[in-house]
């Protein structure tokens, strides 16, 4: 009995027990949120929000199983009663750029208790493009500006908005089988960088978009009209051709962009310093020392850009920040009363269930 009354907790449940404490304790909110590396991303997001009136906790979707992701998340969210007391904390995907044409997106859309990244996932936040000269520096301790990401992210974006308005305008119809992700990714992979000439990659990434785009204007001969109105609907949420970076899968931008550059990068940092050490010292044993101090003051590529807070400056993660703090501002004490949440029918449970 016990176990089923923990894996059932409303947000009702919650607003009882806080009531239950002094008057004087902070009010929790439960967060549930998709994966473990989701946690520290979210806790950092929730934080600003905190005081001594209200505090976060992030948590997995279930203490009792190991089961976690969007699904999960989502599931809980449909079957219990979210509220003020209890939020979901998930990546966009595409839901947010499906606009409701879906019962996931729009369940994500307009359940007001459901926040989403905006960007495509957390790891598009980690891979923004301004702040990652920042990481090098995290890494490799060397302040030299030897590569411009913004302008390489620009170009990148420009080369790869028209494959990427194609992909959104298949998934809308529900056709993505036809055209999905992953065919997508597979056209846009620059390949290795080379930072010599790091350009390139982007050259052969527009000729290859090119010849997808002119293969599926042939195969949707009455698109035309559609695909431009798209085009104009996803400039207005944001989505400029500067940055579809930062809406494309983020394990794909991670793992085949952003830390295959990163690694040649900061392999020339690091090379610089230790060349200048070598230059500068004055006799073995103080090279070797200075190198040795040096080597163990070095970080991982992999976990400064999961640590990588320079988002924070991002449109998207203010984006957030202003959604949240209209949840907060709604849900306070002295706003007006207002249910828990939003309506739902069992027919519109059933299909957020069946979507997920």
């Amino acid at each position: 009995m016990a176990k089923r009354l923990r894996d059932n907790i409303s947000s009702d449940y919650i607003n009882a027990a806080n009531r239950l404490r002094s008057r004087r304790a902070r009010r929790r909110i439960v967060a549930y949120v998709e994966s473990y590396d989701d946690v520290y991303f979210w806790r950092m997001v929730l934080s600003e929000f905190e005081d001594d009136t209200r505090y976060f906790e992030v948590m997995l979707p279930s203490k009792m199983k190991l089961s976690k992701g969007k699904k999960q998340v989502l599931m809980n969210m449909v079957k219990n009663k979210v509220g003020a007391d209890m939020i979901a904390c998930v990546d966009a995907d595409y839901d947010f750029l499906e606009q409701g044409t879906n019962p996931m997106s729009k369940y994500i859309i307009d359940n007001p208790y459901v926040f989403h990244t905006y960007v495509y996932a957390i790891e598009n936040y980690q891979c923004y493009a301004p702040s990652l000269h920042d990481v090098c520096v995290m890494v490799t301790l060397n302040d030299h500006l030897v590569f411009d990401f913004d302008d390489w992210f620009a170009q990148y974006s420009q080369a790869v908005f028209p494959l990427f308005v194609w992909s959104i305008w298949y998934y809308r119809r529900g056709e993505h089988n036809d055209f999905s992700i992953t065919d997508f990714n597979r056209v846009i992979e620059t390949g290795n960088f080379n930072l010599q000439n790091p350009y390139r990659g982007i050259s052969n990434v527009r000729q290859k978009v090119g010849r997808r785009v002119m293969q599926l204007q042939r195969e949707n001969p009455d698109a035309k009209e559609s695909y431009l109105a798209l085009k104009e609907e996803l400039k207005a949420l944001g989505i400029t051709p500067d940055t579809t970076y930062l809406y494309i899968q983020g394990h794909h931008v991670f793992d085949k962009v952003v830390l295959p550059m990163m690694n040649k990068i900061c392999e020339k940092l690091r090379r610089e310093r230790e060349n200048e050490i070598n230059h500068k010292a004055v006799h073995g044993t103080q090279r070797q020392n200075e190198l040795s101090c040096y080597t163990h003051s070095m970080s991982s590529v992999v976990q400064m850009l999961k640590k990588n807070t320079g988002y924070f400056r991002s449109k998207p993660y203010l984006r957030l920040k202003a959604d949240i703090e209209r949840f907060l501002q709604a849900t306070s004490p002295a706003a007006p009363a207002e249910d828990s949440a939003p309506v739902t029918t069992n027919d519109d449970v059933s299909a957020v269930i069946d979507a997920l």
